[in-house]
């Protein structure tokens, strides 16, 4: 256990000196009464800074409970003792009356006040420690869990799937093949725009704007690509585009559509994108042509970029959003997700 601070033991020793200083007032006007308690309330305070240590000791050499209660017992008894003693002291050096010969057998078991006072301090201290230490503990069990969050979000960001970059270099290629230098340039430069975007990028949650232009970036890389091919239909509603979406959202999708569909027609296809805000909800459909093949093909259903999506939302979003990836009968492929409208402030 890590020790609280001396500022916080002294601040566990307040209500002690109170409840000493509480219990003087009837002793006001009692012969020497007064001064013995606050004789007795001066030496508790002195003996405060050995208990702290002492008590520090013990926790950083991690002594079990109980041996660690007799130990503190035993030392405070003997401070008490040593206050009883004080007191005789204190008597007779003011020549005040006190009965002879001293009853030793007194002075060793007449504590009550000192010694419990004492106990209740090593008590009142403890407890503040171990209810610091705890909050500490929950502190960094925070801070771990937020940081495992944090990599394994981080870790399915940067799951691109390489197939991507590799049809866009290879788009570069035949462009430079074909002699087109300025179609090639601008590829290239797009391509680099998504990529720091991509990889650069801080926040797991963007504002929708943001989201459909780094989709609107890549769709240009495939476009340049496919050609004519590729045709997309947006279907972005009211007052949607300053609502938070996890980053790289819809770009996993859009490229799992095209390599699952359109890329694998002859004759042009299509990609449907429509968002629209349903009361405190966000909804996102993608939806592509599809080929001519079984609508319910497992291997569209366990793509990386659906399994990316599925697995970040259920981070971000716990019970809280839905993911649906439905095969149609046209034979074409459609991805519904659901999560909580929240504007961005």
């Amino acid at each position: 256990m890590v020790p609280p601070s001396w500022r916080v033991a002294w601040l566990a020793a307040v209500p002690i000196g109170l409840c000493l200083l509480v219990m003087a007032l009837p002793t006001i006007g009692h012969g020497h009464a007064l001064a013995y308690r606050s004789m007795y309330l001066l030496a508790n305070a002195l003996w405060v800074p050995a208990l702290v240590l002492m008590q520090r000791s013990l926790w950083r050499k991690s002594v079990p409970l109980w041996p660690s209660v007799l130990a503190l017992l035993v030392a405070t008894y003997v401070m008490s003792v040593a206050n009883s003693t004080l007191g005789l002291a204190l008597a007779w050096a003011m020549d005040w009356k006190i009965p002879m010969p001293i009853q030793w057998w007194q002075v060793l078991s007449g504590l009550d006040g000192c010694w419990l006072a004492l106990i209740a301090f090593c008590a009142a201290h403890a407890l503040v420690g171990h209810y610091g230490a705890l909050k500490e503990e929950q502190r960094r069990l925070g801070e771990a869990q937020l940081a495992a969050r944090e990599a394994e979000l981080r870790a399915l960001r940067y799951q691109l799937h390489p197939h991507f970059l590799f049809n866009a270099l290879n788009g570069v290629s035949a462009l430079v093949a074909e002699k087109r230098g300025d179609e090639a340039r601008a590829m290239i430069t797009q391509l680099g725009t998504f990529l720091r975007a991509t990889l650069d990028g801080q926040s797991h949650e963007v504002p929708l704007a943001e989201e459909l232009a780094l989709t609107e970036t890549y769709l240009s890389i495939e476009k340049a690509r496919l050609g004519e091919r590729l045709q997309v239909q947006w279907n972005v509603g009211a007052g949607v585009l300053d609502a938070i979406v996890p980053a790289l959202l819809l770009q996993p999708l859009v490229e799992n559509a095209i390599r699952h569909g359109i890329a694998r027609r002859s004759a042009p296809g299509g990609i449907d994108i429509n968002i629209a805000a349903r009361e405190d909800r966000l909804h996102l459909q993608v939806r592509n042509d599809g080929v001519d093949m079984p609508a319910a093909d497992s291997r569209e259903g366990d793509a990386l970029g659906q399994s990316n999506v599925r697995e970040r939302l259920a981070r971000l979003y716990p019970q809280r959003h839905r993911f649906a990836a439905i095969g149609m009968a046209s034979g074409g492929y459609e991805v519904e997700i659901e999560i909580p409208l929240v504007k961005s402030s």
